[in-house]
């Protein structure tokens, strides 16, 4: 008898033991992940502009939310800045991958398209020469893109796509649609890639909003739901607070039960400046 409850008091305390070993393991593990996501979330914001330009007749505001799985943090962005020749620069893109490597990858593209926005201001030569540099640096990942130019003064908008979700906007005269042009691919796939460029021009009041497909394509919603959910919003609020257009729009993420990160950017304008 004593022998037998000596072993089952060794086996016990082993099984301790090892339960403790195991218990260490995983709560180190959940640490090193901690710190990587951590890690991961600094480098997403650092790599986002901290402030967006605002110009005369034109007020842009963003709003972006991260993956709603506190371990994955995904490759959104979005960006605006002045051109040489007077116009603004808009892009939001969407890096494949969720992990610190396509957080790099972001900052590559987003830096590319600076860049190249400053040698030319055709959105389709840009991301063309995007699509090029990315790929010359042999990153094996690839994003879609959206940008454009948009010049306040004569309401001369031009549009390129990169596999990315269409534009929607809307108008004080009631009008409202998704820029449904034929875009090109996604950038870092194949190189010499060209790009349709969509022109237009905006002479009333109104909203451009841009978005990734987090905001609007989901398990529980598709594209089509989601991108008409968006265009009510912004047939309702283009001439509101850009800021609460950009949080209302985000809120349709709540309707696709995706768990990717969501960004939006919306541009205000208000409309051709008067002469004289």
């Amino acid at each position: 008898m004593r022998h037998h409850r000596t072993t089952h008091v060794d086996n016990a305390q082993e099984a301790l033991l090892t339960l403790g070993r195991l218990v260490d393991q995983a709560l180190e593990r959940i640490r090193i992940q901690r710190a990587r996501v951590e890690l991961a979330e600094a480098l997403q914001r650092h790599l986002l502009p901290p402030h967006l330009p605002q110009l005369p007749h034109i007020t842009i505001a963003a709003r972006y939310t991260p993956s709603r799985d506190g371990l994955d943090v995904g490759g959104d962005w979005y960006d605006a800045f002045p051109m040489t020749n007077g116009s603004v620069g808009v892009t939001i893109g969407d890096v494949q991958g969720h992990d610190v490597e396509a957080i790099a990858f972001m900052g590559q593209a987003r830096t590319s398209l600076r860049a190249l926005a400053s040698a030319t201001t055709d959105p389709g030569e840009i991301l063309g020469g995007t699509n090029d540099l990315l790929i010359s640096m042999s990153c094996g990942l690839f994003a879609t893109c959206c940008f454009l130019t948009f010049d306040p003064v004569s309401g001369a908008l031009a549009i390129s796509r990169a596999g990315h979700i269409p534009m929607v906007w809307a108008t004080a005269t009631g009008s409202s649609d998704i820029v449904l042009d034929s875009g090109g691919p996604p950038l870092g796939i194949l190189p010499g890639e060209t790009y349709p460029v969509t022109r237009r021009r905006l002479t009333e009041p109104g909203s451009l909003v841009l978005v990734t497909d987090g905001v609007v394509e989901g398990p529980s919603c598709p594209l089509e739901r989601g991108l008409d959910e968006v265009v009510q919003l912004v047939r309702g609020g283009y001439d509101g607070d850009p800021d609460r257009l950009a949080g209302d729009v985000i809120k349709v993420a709540d309707l696709t039960g995706h768990r990717d990160d969501a960004a939006v950017l919306v541009v205000r304008y208000a409309g051709i400046p008067a002469v004289g």
